[in-house]
């Protein structure tokens, strides 16, 4: 009976820790330099997060309670940023003959790849897209179409676009075949600037006793009191129980010898 109390207080303890450290994977298979956005963004956020090396590359892990609000917070920041292919990678070569539209699609593509890479690298810079159209006759006969650009940039409010426009249509034309003089032409390269929605933590706060806690921890303040007071209750009633049995156990072995 003593021993089976004692039993039920550790489980009991056990219980109520379980799951204050318990954490869920975020992101996996992240290069070194991503990880490293993505924890110091979090930090910011005073989201706490963890960072583990893989065979496959770098896991983030962050404590359950916390997951919405990392998402959120990655989201609103544009992290990780999306893996773009080099034109290196696309125009590998794997032995398959491609025909002059499968050569032509793939340089088109290879082309905004770069430029997204490029104007990704700039601060403030969230998501960067660019749609390229190259010069290219529809129709014999036909006068050639010429090339265009559209420019889509979300940001967040360190970047000015009045202040970073021209430059921007300066790169994309210096970038694409046939658009020497789209500068003179605002038809010819479209940019497009959006600010994007800065992620607001705004903390729900419950009472906890006399105590206002946020409510994502009000979960781990309540397993910490109560782990609090079956650890009191057990130092308590352990030496108790303990002496117990001990006089249990004496008459018994008295009555053998």
């Amino acid at each position: 009976m003593v021993s089976r109390l004692l039993r039920s207080l550790l489980l009991m303890l056990a219980l109520c820790l379980t799951g204050c450290g318990e954490s869920v994977e975020l992101h996996s298979q992240l290069s070194e330099q991503e990880a490293n956005e993505v924890i110091a963004e979090l930090a910011d956020k005073h989201v706490q997060s963890q960072k583990i090396a893989t065979k496959n590359g770098v896991s983030v892990r962050v404590s359950a309670q916390d997951i919405s609000r990392a998402i959120k917070t990655l989201a609103a920041a544009g992290l990780p940023k999306a893996t773009r292919s080099t034109l290196g990678e696309i125009f590998r070569k794997e032995g398959v003959i491609s025909t002059p539209l499968e050569e032509r699609a793939r340089y088109i593509h290879a082309l905004s790849q770069e430029l997204e890479a490029t104007l990704s690298n700039i601060d403030g810079i969230i998501v960067a897209r660019v749609h390229v159209v190259l010069p290219e006759r529809v129709a014999p006969g036909e006068a050639v179409q010429p090339a265009s650009a559209s420019v889509f940039i979300k940001h967040d409010s360190r970047l000015d676009p009045d202040s970073i426009q021209s430059r921007v249509r300066r790169m994309v034309a210096s970038s694409i075949p046939g658009m020497a003089t789209a500068l003179d032409n605002p038809h010819k390269i479209t940019t497009v600037f959006v600010p994007a929605t800065a992620f607001q933590d705004t903390q729900q706060l419950l009472f906890f006793g006399p105590f206002l806690v946020p409510k994502q921890d009000l979960g781990f303040w309540k397993k910490t009191f109560y782990g609090a007071i079956l650890g009191f209750l057990l130092a308590i009633t352990g030496p108790i129980l303990w002496l117990k049995l001990r006089n249990r156990t004496a008459p018994s072995k008295e009555g053998s010898a």
